[in-house]
């Protein structure tokens, strides 16, 4: 059975409990604190990834290895992120995969990003566009940490203006006028490529829906993805009270040849 040691530098999530986790990096001679007491990274590095930590209150944390979705959730945050729940609908319905080459807008946070690069790789690439400066920088900093910036090209450009990527798989988009990108996507994508449009109101979603019309994309289709979690108790089994409820629409569709007039 094969074994994971945790090395100077790894980042592992220290786990209290579902809604106490802790991303951290670990260092040499560093601590980290918490509302139950602080533990030594010396104690951490040469650990097996799912063992055990006392703090110095001698509370117990388990040592996990982080997961995509960790990264994506506990990035350092300046705008709003997309939730695994949407991602999971982008990803698997904008068909890409290892060696994919993709064009996103706008990076934002970088949450987004941090998921496409972890699908792309090795041999993919994501170019990603980003008006403000300290937006692209922050992102850097949230792929740097997930060891994915290898595989994302961070643009400051205007995406509405034009796409300098061609014969790109996939075009993805969180902006405010998604339709404004949509002919600029359409030159971009190669024959069959898709787009994917996340926006938080279907005020958006129909005028990105009418400009892709209008562009000779088919196959459109939006949905909305509900999250509801269970609490699971003996006796007391039942949804949760809170719920990640709405958050966007996604629209999906395909580029299509145009026909000659």
């Amino acid at each position: 059975m094969t074994t994971q040691k945790i090395k100077e530098g790894n980042y592992v999530l220290l786990y209290l409990g579902r809604r106490k986790t802790y991303l951290v990096k670990a260092e040499k001679g560093k601590t980290f604190h918490t509302h139950r007491g602080f533990i030594e990274f010396d104690d951490l590095i040469g650990k097996e990834y799912g063992s055990t930590v006392l703090s110095n209150l001698r509370t117990e944390f388990t040592v996990l290895k982080p997961l995509l979705r960790d990264y994506i959730m506990k990035s350092v945050r300046k705008t709003q992120i997309i939730y695994p729940k949407d991602i999971a609908l982008i990803v698997m319905f904008s068909g890409i995969g290892p060696g994919s080459r993709i064009v996103e807008a706008g990076t934002g946070t970088g949450a987004l990003t941090t998921a496409l690069a972890y699908y792309v790789k090795p041999d993919g690439r994501v170019y990603s566009y980003e008006m403000r400066e300290e937006f692209t920088k922050n992102a850097e900093k949230n792929l740097k940490r997930a060891d994915l910036k290898d595989f994302v090209e961070l643009k400051n450009k205007d995406v509405t203006v034009g796409i300098d990527e061609s014969d790109v798989d996939a075009v993805i988009l969180d902006l405010a006028i998604p339709w404004v990108v949509v002919p600029h996507a359409y030159t971009a994508l190669r024959p069959c490529g898709t787009i994917v449009s996340f926006s938080p109101t279907i005020d958006q979603v129909v005028k990105t829906v009418e400009a892709l019309k209008e562009n000779s994309f088919v196959d459109n289709e939006t949905s909305e993805c509900l999250l509801r979690r269970m609490q699971i108790e003996r006796g007391k089994t039942r949804p949760q009270t809170l719920m990640t409820g709405h958050t966007g629409y996604i629209t999906f569709a395909r580029k299509a040849t145009k026909s000659e007039s």
